[in-house]
């Protein structure tokens, strides 16, 4: 078979892998250490970065061959794709050839699991270290952990990868069993505290190693510690594949962030795929489902809010409006919030208002009064704002059917109209506040979020 057929059937295979975006990572390059490649920026997935520059992968699978029968998997074992694998040198070319043609500024490798985890982590690792030792590539590297993999391998992996990540794909262990009977939930979790654990020696490593260079008389040029994993893990649930509410999701996605200290969890709408198992809904998951949980995921993780508030009573996120207006058009008693007079916590559940508004605001008001036309020079989100705010010269009614007329009225511009508005607002925000619920497009790339 041929490179390039391979490269159709393993990247159109590796597509359902939400979790491939590059943010926290640094570059590899310094003055001792030169090599290709960048961890700025038919299988190539695009990414943002923090500052809107889109960032292309090379996002491919070694193998869709999978001793695993996952129902929800288009590459399970019982499946009839077409099935391809690459060596582990096609994969090294592909990545320097799709580089040196300035397609491609990293690579994102998965994989099915053949013969053993082990052996499968093996081939991944392997992939990165010639990358990094044979043909120093400092580009991102993402690998997927496979789950049971030994600790060293994961030890190993870490040391050439920028991200690694293991996808739990489902919010229950009972939807594990029943859908995946042959992945182990402690398995994966083992997995997941190994890397926490790794990336917390390494952490303290860099710590130490920083603190005795600053101290007097201490040697020069001392190597420095190994660094593991520095974008950090990540992982990735199927929304809509199982009977799981939007609650379940959520709470699991938290308990993930606390144990485990994960930089990122993925959502990805359930799709149909063929000769589907009967136990499988018939129909795919609304994105907009999908992305209402990355809108609950941001305002859980940067602007207070707990899992319980946000959901309604049936356990499921409102599709008709972002999570953070229906939370507040439901607590109408928190309004209209006094911008001049009011905490951190209680301007970031504002809607309109994004947490660099709000600090924004805050150095604002240190100066003098903020006033009507000040929230006005942020264009749509300002309409947003006033309906829930009191200013100097400014009170909107209290009354939850005009808030949401109000509210509803306005729409988040684009990051092109937030850029133009910015050139022409006054010295109260220096630069155009983004809107507080990023767009769905967006969310498929985290480092516009991170």
């Amino acid at each position: 078979m041929s490179i390039l057929r391979k490269l159709s059937i393993l990247a159109d295979a590796a597509k359902y892998d939400a979790s491939c975006a590059s943010s926290g990572a640094q570059p590899r390059n310094s003055r001792d250490q030169k090599g290709i490649g960048s961890t700025n920026g038919c299988g190539i997935c695009h990414s943002y970065a923090p500052d809107g520059r889109c960032i292309s992968l090379l996002k491919v699978l070694l193998t869709n061959w999978c001793i695993y029968d996952c129902l929800y998997c288009v590459n399970r074992e019982s499946s009839n794709v077409e099935r391809a694998r690459f060596s582990v040198e096609e994969v090294v070319q592909l990545t320097l050839d799709f580089y040196r043609r300035n397609l491609i500024e990293g690579l994102f490798l998965s994989s099915g699991i053949i013969q053993t985890p082990d052996y499968t982590m093996e081939q991944l690792i392997e992939v990165a270290r010639r990358l990094r030792e044979d043909h120093q590539f400092r580009g991102y590297i993402h690998l997927k952990t496979i789950p049971d993999a030994s600790a060293d391998l994961i030890a190993r992996a870490g040391l050439h990868a920028d991200r690694l990540s293991i996808n739990i794909e489902l919010p229950t262990q009972a939807s594990l069993v029943q859908l995946a009977p042959q992945k182990d939930v402690g398995g994966i979790k083992r997995s997941m505290a190994r890397i926490r654990l790794q990336l917390d020696d390494a952490k303290e490593a860099q710590k130490n190693a920083r603190h005795t260079r600053s101290m007097p008389g201490a040697p020069a040029a001392r190597p420095a510690p190994a660094r593991f994993a520095p974008a950090g893990q990540s992982t990735q649930m199927i929304v809509g594949a199982d009977a799981s509410d939007d609650r379940v999701i959520l709470r699991t996605s938290v308990t993930l962030y606390r144990s485990y200290g994960l930089r990122r969890v993925y959502y990805s709408a359930f799709s149909p795929i063929p000769h589907a198992s009967a136990l499988l809904p018939g129909r795919a998951a609304p994105l907009m489902r999908e992305h209402r949980l990355y809108q609950a995921d941001w305002l859980m993780r940067h602007y207070g809010f707990q899992e319980q508030e946000l959901v309604t009573d049936a356990g499921l996120l409102p599709l008709n409006m972002d999570p953070k207006l229906a939370w507040a058009l439901a607590h109408p008693e928190w309004f209209p919030v006094d911008l001049n007079r009011a905490p951190r916590e209680t301007l970031l559940r504002v809607p309109g208002l994004g947490t660099r508004s709000v600090e924004r605001l805050l150095k604002a008001r240190s100066l003098r009064q903020v006033r009507k036309s000040d929230v006005l020079r942020l264009g749509a989100p300002g309409a947003r704002i006033l309906a829930f705010v009191a200013l100097p010269d400014h009170r909107p009614g209290n009354d939850a059917a005009r808030l949401l007329e109000a509210a509803m009225r306005s729409k988040a511009p684009g990051p092109s109209s937030r850029v133009a508005a910015a050139a022409q607002q006054g010295d109260l925000f220096e630069t155009a506040a983004p809107a507080d619920m990023p767009a769905p497009a967006a969310l498929a790339g985290e480092p516009v979020l991170a």
